[in-house]
């Protein structure tokens, strides 16, 4: 007999949203976390004494129906700042702030522009809001519960009207550089604009594509896709997902890695009947459900042996380098940003689309860019306790930076890096340098060896039109069931994809139950 009816590994949020779920409808379910602390991309570490952050920073993709759902405001989690606002930082000029409801600091005719351009966005937000919450149907089906899918995805979409029908399917593949020059003239404005929709891809403003579906995606989240801080940080996102599991009755083993995937049966089929750990020890369940990316999954933990060719072809094909490297600095002040009051908000390095196009250039073909271009935050503005009094910690998502440097990453390339980082920082805010206690840098590479994440990508494979939807991450797989029989994926590498919104867990859980 199995010794629990569910194993998922990996407790990172969505295999933690997985867990609550099928625990709460009866099932004997355990967690299995390969590092000290559950959380993934969003667990608190310390990276200097005193100075502490997560690779997922801020909360907004998360949707209002799980945050009830979970009941998480019962079990800890609580928000006590606005949203934060985007702003575009300049060596000399105006202060620009962005909020869902505003645009101040900028020309009289793109203010004027700003509400269209975000009341366009959030009626389609709106629209496939509900279609990120579900399964999709599979390629082919004549079933009747995809047909209906479809059938209401094509209804929320005519229900637009025809006009907004139309501008819908015009937007939605255009590239995000197309899209803001027919709303904006500010260089600086739009580059801002288009950062929610390139973030963590391997995506520049002109390129074609998905970019408008990807912002639209993080529309759907809480606060319409604004960014939030809860108190104690993103641990405390962590601490509520893990209260909710214990008190469901989940079993959470940490620092328990897993080797493999066990796999029983014969030419007549085969079924998952549990894992190994890398200690030895067998755990049976009658379903194991992965929040590991794809490729981790079946080529690891799985083992093509136990794998159709073309169906280990294609996973093999799924493309996923990283392109986002991570700074962190302990500082021991706030440092003063030019333009700026305050640097409370998300502060956006990148004087055009332009400059975003650049990075990436020199990116794709393995160089590191000249003058990156970044998001930075200063997450102790907004809870404290991430910092010794009276001391900042500063975290910088810099695009783009490639897994692969044609280089290498030897010491001197990392050094590279991090000075060509911090100057272009201190451009902006001046003396920073001095403010510098400590720092740490985290390339995509170190992401994957970290975060146990093939090629230290944060959506586990890149959000392409291919590799969306009913096709995420391929379509055998794509509805979280796999190919073997028992086993299902629940992470990022899942429809709808990245960020911390805990779709993939709830979706993976209800396609179990159903």
């Amino acid at each position: 007999m199995a010794d629990q009816d569910t194993i998922i590994i990996g407790g990172g949020h969505n295999g933690l949203v997985c867990a609550i779920v099928l625990a709460r409808a009866g099932q004997r379910v355990t967690v299995l976390e390969a590092g000290p602390n559950l959380g993934g991309m969003a667990a608190e570490s310390e990276f200097y004494p005193g100075f502490k952050s997560a690779l997922a920073q801020t909360l907004y993709a998360m949707p209002r129906s799980l945050i009830r759902e979970l009941d998480l405001a019962a079990h800890g989690l609580e928000f006590l700042s606005e949203p934060l606002p985007i702003r575009p930082l300049s060596v000399a000029g105006t202060s620009q702030s962005i909020t869902a409801l505003s645009l101040t600091g900028a020309q009289d005719d793109d203010t004027a522009a700003y509400p269209k351009y975000v009341t366009m966005l959030a009626k389609f937000a709106a629209a496939l809001a509900p279609f990120w919450e579900r399964t999709m149907p599979r390629v082919g089906s004549t079933g009747a519960a995809d047909l209906m899918t479809f059938g209401k995805l094509g209804l929320k979409l005519r229900l637009l009207g025809k006009d907004d029908m139309l501008e819908f399917f015009r937007v939605a593949t255009l590239p995000m550089r197309d899209l803001l020059d027919e709303y904006f003239s500010d260089d600086r404005l739009k580059a801002a604009l288009c950062w929610d929709a390139l973030i963590g891809s391997q995506l520049a403003p002109r390129s074609p594509n998905q970019a408008v579906l990807t912002l639209l995606n993080r529309m759907a989240g809480k606060d319409a896709g604004q960014h939030v801080i809860p108190k104690d940080g993103m641990a405390g996102l962590v601490r509520a997902l893990e209260n909710a599991a214990v008190k469901a009755g989940v079993t959470i083993r940490t620092d328990c890695k897993v080797k493999s995937v066990q796999i029983e049966g014969d030419e007549n089929g085969q079924r998952c009947s549990g894992v190994e750990l890398e200690s030895g020890e067998l755990l049976l369940s009658d379903r194991v459900v992965s929040s590991a990316d794809p490729q981790t999954t079946f080529l690891k933990l799985v083992g093509a042996q136990h794998l159709e060719i073309e169906f280990t072809n294609r996973i093999r094909r799924l493309r996923n380098r990283g392109y986002v490297a991570r700074v962190h600095l302990a500082l021991s002040g706030l440092p003063a940003f030019q333009s700026l009051d305050s640097p409370m908000g998300r502060l956006i390095i990148a004087p055009s689309m332009d400059s975003i196009e650049f990075a990436w250039d020199a990116a794709k073909y393995g160089e590191l860019p000249e003058a990156p271009v970044m998001e930075v935050l200063i997450p102790s503005l907004q809870e404290p306790n991430l910092a010794p009094q009276g001391q900042h910690v500063l975290a910088a998502n810099v695009m783009y930076v490639p897994h692969d440097l044609k280089s290498g990453w030897t010491p001197q390339s990392r050094a590279e890096l991090l000075n060509t980082v911090l100057s272009e920082l201190a451009r902006y805010a001046p003396g920073i340098q001095s403010l510098v206690v400590s720092s740490e840098l985290l390339t995509p590479q170190d992401l994957a060896s970290q975060c146990h994440v093939t090629n230290g990508h944060w959506h586990h494979c890149e959000p392409a039109i291919d590799q969306l939807l009913m096709m995420r991450p391929t379509y055998e797989a794509a509805q979280y069931a796999t190919p073997i029989s028992g086993l299902y994926l629940c992470g990022a590498g899942c429809h709808p994809a990245g960020d911390v919104s805990g779709n993939p867990g709830r979706n993976a859980a209800k396609e179990i139950l159903a």
